[in-house]
Formats: C-alpha cells, structure tokens, sequence
C-alpha cells in the first residue's frame, strides 16, 4: 500500500497555548471529553468538519493552524514540530 503522508491535529498545543482547560474547550465546542481527548492524540480516522469549525471558534485560530499535512518522508523524521 501507497503511503501517502498523514495529516496531523495540533489541537493539544493550540489548547495549552489558548490557557483554556480541556474541560472548558469539550464544553465550548459541543464535543464530549473523549472526543476531543482522540482529536488531541491524533486518533481520529473520519474527521467531522462541523467539530474542526468550532474548535477554530473556540480556540480563535484558522484551520491551517489546526491541521497540518505531513508527507511521506517527513514521517519519519522525529524533528521538532515546525509549525508556527
């Protein structure tokens, strides 16, 4: 199989960055706690594009902030995240 680069959610360092709790992002953005704590790790395979809409609400940030694509060879490096 094709490996075609992964997209990756920064919604763990957004939430730390905005000083909100995660308790007080789940309840502003209408999600349970659990989603949001799969969002935060990465461990979503089917993303909802109404949940991405109100966490950049909620968190006051544009999508290319929220969401990166990272392709194929860069997968494998384990270089510090490099998204401003």
């Amino acid at each position: 199989m094709e490996d075609y680069g992964r997209i990756i959610i920064h919604l763990e360092e957004l939430i730390q960055a905005s000083g909100l709790s995660k308790n007080k992002v789940s309840q502003r953005a209408e999600m349970q706690r659990t989603q949001l704590n799969n969002y935060c790790k990465n461990e979503v395979a089917r993303v909802d594009l109404a949940v991405l809409a109100r966490l950049c609400h909620v968190l006051g940030v544009g999508i290319d902030e929220l969401l990166e694509y990272r392709p194929p060879e860069d997968e494998s490096a384990d270089a510090p995240n490099t998204h401003t």
